[in-house]
């Protein structure tokens, strides 16, 4: 397996390729999130199946259960930390709060 995603320092967000998207809600019993993630994998792999068929229909049920189970988790829906602070899911890391603390990483790297 590959290294962990980098996260952000709340654990609120990992990056892939320059974009936030939400984590899990760390307070989910362990049951009901391990369930989620099952029924999360399971679901994509019905969309590629269904993809590599041409078969839109299972397709587009294969996705509503991927957003049933990101919902599930926390990833998707209303933000599940109760702060009040807003969701930059989906936004470049360089336009939202996080950007100063993106740019310290990325100059380290070098």
């Amino acid at each position: 397996m590959g290294s962990a995603p980098l996260t952000t320092p709340d654990g609120r967000y990992i990056v892939v390729r320059g974009r936030l998207w939400r984590c899990s809600d760390p307070s989910l019993p362990e049951p009901q999130r391990k369930d989620a993630v099952q029924r999360l994998m399971q679901a994509r792999r019905d969309v590629g199946q269904a993809r590599r068929e041409g078969d839109a229909r299972a397709e587009r049920e294969a996705r509503e259960r991927v957003d049933a189970a990101k919902h599930a988790l926390g990833e998707r829906g209303p933000v599940w930390w109760e702060d009040g602070a807003p969701d930059h899911t989906r936004r470049k890391v360089e336009n939202t709060p996080y950007a100063g603390w993106y740019a310290g990483l990325r100059a380290r790297r070098g």
